[in-house]
């Protein structure tokens, strides 16, 4: 299951402030443990969503599209009412003061008219931290992640993009942090290239002939099905989001090609430029791929981090390449930009060596993903039950110390 509601514990909050007099920023000021409410969207499910204030890091205003709520903390639990309107229970009270117009909305006077079943405030709190705990680990895990893949973007940067060692050894330095057997593995000068200059001895080649890029297949050949009937389909909205409740099926054999494994890199080419176009490691279980995605083979696997990290480190110029030929908000990378995008190939023993570095980053990395996406839906498997009182809270608790264990 995905997330049901994105990520909106808010932390480390921090807006642009607007010129506004002492009284209206009492008024429109946030604090630790509000609650707020999108006034209105587009479609009906965004109308009323809910998100909690966490950390703030300095005085912070919000806008007129949001509905601010400020629990009394002496009669319910911030944590717990927030949970309440993620739940079936409470998005179902929230659609009874949805008003249609030309958009789905709601109003603060409605929304401070719906009458909430509580339970006493303690159980509140005890029913809300489990779900809080929850949250807390799959925070951490994904800081955690985005710091690992920081440190290796940074080593890739330095060694294949800025050519730190080879500048050092130019120099007449040891590279900084190197032993010699792989400072050994880079030459200590420059030459000529397509690119400029690159350094002795590597050569240059497009993007494209790094590894082999397979196209999904288009939608409608799968035969979607909504009954959860073979393998999911993945579109660009389960690389981003994961497997939903809206993913659909397919039970069609279709071409092994087609079929992602756990652990394989994917490569979204197609779709606004600066939300969709963008390198995935698929950490779920096998799965069919639609069009607009290329699942990316590496040669031989120890060039796979190589390719992975440079992928990453290619996202805004194909961004750019996107939006260039951005039409009614999409845009896409083709296969003829990436036989024209070069880029400068070390030896194959330097490729190794930094797969050997690297890779057990990466292997962190997944598993801190895969143990988020089963955290993800032991919440959303306990949060309705929590808040409608059919899970018992020592069940709750013992299955999260199961997953935490």
């Amino acid at each position: 299951m995905g997330e049901l509601f994105g990520h909106p514990r808010l932390r480390n909050v921090s807006m642009k402030r607007l010129e506004l007099t002492d009284a209206e920023l009492r008024k429109a000021s946030l604090k630790e443990n509000d609650l707020l409410f999108a006034r209105r969207s587009l479609v009906a499910e965004g109308a009323g969503k809910c998100s909690i204030v966490k950390e703030i890091v300095e005085a912070t205003t919000f806008e007129s599209s949001i509905i601010r709520a400020r629990p009394n903390p002496s009669l319910v639990d911030s944590d717990y009412l927030y949970y309440f309107f993620a739940s079936p229970q409470g998005r179902e009270l929230m659609g009874t003061i949805l008003r249609q117009v030309a958009v789905s909305g709601i109003t603060g006077g409605d929304l401070a008219e719906l009458k909430i079943p509580l339970p006493n405030l303690q159980d509140q709190r005890m029913r809300a931290s489990v779900l809080v705990a929850i949250d807390d680990r799959i925070t951490l895990l994904r800081e955690t992640n985005t710091t690992l893949e920081a440190i290796a973007q940074a080593l890739f940067k330095s060694w294949f993009v800025d050519f730190d060692p080879v500048r050092a050894k130019m120099e007449g330095r040891m590279p900084e942090g190197m032993d010699e057997a792989t400072a050994a593995l880079f030459p200590d000068g420059f030459e000529a290239s397509e690119l400029g200059l690159v350094p002795e001895g590597w050569t240059t080649s497009p993007i494209y002939d790094l590894a082999t890029f397979i196209n999904g297949a288009a939608y409608k050949v799968f035969e979607p099905n909504a009954e959860q009937r073979g393998r999911p389909i993945i579109k660009i909205v389960e690389l981003k989001s994961g497997i939903t409740s809206q993913t659909a099926y397919s039970d069609v054999e279709m071409p092994r090609k087609y079929l992602i494994e756990t652990g394989d890199i994917l490569f979204s080419w197609s779709g606004n430029p600066d939300t969709s176009i963008d390198t995935f490691v698929w950490t779920f279980e096998p799965a069919w791929l639609n069009q607009h995605i290329f699942r990316v083979l590496p040669h031989v696997d120890h060039e796979r981090t190589f390719v992975l990290q440079m992928l990453r480190h290619l996202k805004p110029v194909f961004t750019e390449l996107a939006r260039n030929k951005q039409t009614t908000g999409l845009g896409h990378v083709t296969v003829a930009d990436m036989k024209r995008e070069l880029i400068a190939i070390p030896s194959g023993k330097l490729v190794e060596h930094f797969d050997l570095t690297i890779r057990p980053i990466h292997a962190r990395i997944f598993e801190n993903q895969r143990q988020a996406q089963s955290l993800v839906t032991l919440r959303d498997t306990l949060l309705p039950r929590l808040i409608s009182g059919q899970l018992r809270l020592p069940d709750a608790e013992s299955q999260l110390a199961e997953a935490l264990s």
